[in-house]
């Protein structure tokens, strides 16, 4: 029997190699389940491939113990990769290229959106440090806004405007993630909260090695939460246009990552003592919220393409 994500139509390998990205999906998401049925179902196959991909490259970026060079021969590999299985040249056997692949041919997706996103786990390799805000969303802009237009046009929508209203979001979430991760980052040897704002603080790296965070590190993740919130707040419009269950899927992530930012701030700013995260009651509570969500105006909202 074919599942409720089954592709009919399609030839019994492309089906199973979108199963193999739905259950990498079900294992891996932590604070909102990927592809979730709040979507439409025939977006759930092609966002968990896109899913899929990326989370295997991240893989090849952050686990084991290989060197640098390993992990950047691995990641230009995907890479090369990738682009056949965007031709359908053929020869492809990996099932995550191989979903990937046709997802890109189906739902006509820019294989620049995921260059973008490769650089930047090729950046995670290398940089472990950053000196400035504007150096961090640089990073963002690769490694999370991609992601934002990719769903989009998943999902149909090729719209401009769209597009921006996506990316302080999805940098947001980023950052989010950072800050919620911000001890384990640090046992990995990386620190995703720019100089310019922790020396500011009067913070210094020696000081990271406690079992709690002091007063300056906390003041510098404050004001990174801070800085943070008000990007959820300039991609607010798009939660109030966008229609549908695409539409009601990215409310409840906003109003998740905002939920996350207030349980760091309540700990006083301090995910060494207590890493906040979501649990099975918040989201039934989110999605309440979700579901009575008031848009701040009523602009008419865009057709699909």
């Amino acid at each position: 029997m074919l599942s409720d994500d089954a592709m009919p139509g399609f030839p019994r390998a492309l089906e199973r190699a979108y199963a193999g990205c739905r259950q990498l999906t079900r294992r891996h998401y932590e604070n909102f389940p990927v592809a979730s049925r709040l979507l439409p179902p025939a977006m759930r196959p092609h966002v968990a491939a896109v899913y899929a991909f990326a989370r295997q490259a991240d893989d090849f970026a952050d686990e084991g113990d290989r060197a640098p060079r390993e992990r950047l021969a691995l990641l230009d590999d995907w890479r090369r990769r990738l682009r056949a299985a965007a031709r359908g040249t053929g020869g492809e056997t990996d099932p995550v290229l191989l979903a990937l692949g046709n997802t890109m041919r189906v739902c006509d997706l820019p294989l620049a959106l995921f260059d973008d996103l490769l650089s930047a786990f090729r950046q995670d390799v290398t940089v472990r440090r950053y000196r400035t805000w504007g150096d961090l969303l640089d990073y963002c802009s690769r490694s999370a806004n991609p992601v934002g237009r990719i769903v989009l046009r998943v999902g149909g929508f090729r719209d401009a405007a769209f597009d921006r209203a996506a990316d302080p979001i999805c940098t947001a979430l980023q950052l989010t993630n950072f800050l919620q991760d911000f001890r384990r980052d640090w046992e990995r040897g990386r620190l995703y909260v720019p100089a310019e704002i922790w020396s500011c603080c009067g913070a210094r790296e020696e000081d990271l090695g406690a079992s709690v965070l002091p007063p300056p590190w906390r003041a510098a993740l404050a004001e990174t939460a801070g800085r943070t919130r008000a990007l959820f707040e300039q991609g607010r419009n798009l939660c109030d246009r966008l229609p549908g269950r695409l539409g009601l899927e990215l409310r409840l992530t906003w109003l998740g990552g905002r939920r996350i930012l207030d349980r760091l701030e309540r700990t006083g700013c301090d995910p060494f003592v207590h890493r906040p995260v979501l649990g099975a009651p918040d989201y039934a509570s989110l999605l309440w919220r979700a579901l009575l969500w008031r848009p701040a105006s009523r602009p008419p909202a865009p057709r699909a393409a």
